[in-house]
């Protein structure tokens, strides 16, 4: 491996990591595609983004868990319902891989998915329905019920035993909770990502978890679900730590920073950047499989330069927020500001 392609690794490492830490989103919906668009076989960029998910993630979830933003019972439902997703993402891949479909199907599902909840995202922040949550939530505190999303409190309305208390002063079912785990546990396995780009937004959206508390939960449960997909797939050869060890080293410094920034930012400043961003991973795949439909190699690095423009966009979002946060005065204690 060259040294310019360990440069670009670090830093998109760097880039992928403050996403990371302020989102709850491992950045492998925008690491994995990379990796196609460089041309690796689909089974070592699923297998290399889980791996990095893994690392990356006991970063931030250490200084979420500083910040007290993870509920470890949600979070421990969600890793049973997980574990059970990957297996069967993981045997639907590798059953593409063999009959040659892999590549394409990958691809298709990451324009399909990236495209629709970028919209979503992107029109439910510029509507402003997002209920304007801070990100220092009252372990002790109930929500107002303006606070929390309406599709949320409608099914939160509907009562399916057991129900399950989650931090916020609310219940759910405990069924809805394993069926969001369950199909981010499929993408986890099939796509090769934490599941964060789906289960963070599902987790307030469709459960009503407070953001701050959806993203230390999130990457609390990556922990286990990128560790197990890694593992699955490093037993097949199909993890390159060539490729792992420079985004981790990247993404260290920077999970760190995106964690502390969750602490200064408000997310509604930031969620319309996140909508674009999941937006230009789509169009950047979708640009990567045209080029390969139409024979055009110089459309991979217009697909690559699309996915890297992303993540310097949101990433630079954030930090920039922080900076102002701070010039203007914010009150931030020492815990929160390292």
């Amino acid at each position: 491996m060259s040294l310019a392609l360990i440069v670009l690794f670090v830093g998109f490492g760097l880039l992928i990591g403050i996403l990371f830490g302020f989102f709850g989103m491992g950045g492998s919906f925008l690491v994995t595609p990379a990796l196609l668009v460089m041309g690796y076989d689909a089974n070592v960029a699923v297998g290399s983004g889980l791996a990095f998910v893994f690392g990356t993630s006991v970063i931030a979830t250490l200084k979420h868990r500083d910040l007290g933003q993870v509920d470890y019972k949600l979070g421990i439902l969600m890793i049973a319902g997980t574990t059970a997703g990957i297996e069967v993402g993981k045997i639907g891949l590798e059953y593409l891989q063999h009959i040659g479909l892999a590549g394409s199907v990958v691809s298709v599902a990451y324009v399909l998915l990236l495209g629709g909840i970028g919209v979503f995202v992107t029109y439910e922040a510029m509507k402003g329905s997002g209920g304007g949550i801070d990100h220092d939530v009252d372990e002790d505190a109930d929500l107002e019920d303006e606070d929390i999303p309406e599709i949320a409190q409608k099914i939160q309305s509907y009562n399916v035993p057991p129900m399950i208390s989650i931090r916020g002063g609310f219940k759910v079912s405990l069924w809805m909770v394993l069926a969001v785990a369950f199909a981010t546990g499929v993408l986890s396995g099939f796509l090769g990502v934490g599941g964060g780009f789906i289960r963070m937004p599902a987790l307030f959206y469709l459960i009503g978890v407070p953001v701050p508390v959806a993203v230390g939960t999130d990457l609390f449960e990556i922990v286990f679900s990128g560790g197990i997909g890694s593992f699955l797939y490093a037993q097949s050869g199909a993890v390159e730590l060539g490729i792992v060890v420079p985004l981790l080293a990247g993404s260290a410094l920077g999970a760190r920073v995106g964690a502390a920034a969750t602490n200064l930012v408000n997310e509604d400043d930031i969620k319309v950047y996140f909508g674009v961003m999941l937006l230009l991973g789509a169009i950047a795949v979708a640009v990567r499989e045209i080029g390969g439909v139409l024979e055009m190699p110089v459309l991979d690095v217009v697909s690559l330069v699309i996915i890297l423009g992303a993540a310097l966009l949101v990433s630079g979002a954030v930090v920039y927020s922080s900076i102002t946060m701070l010039r203007e005065g914010t009150d931030v204690s020492p815990s929160t500001a390292d």
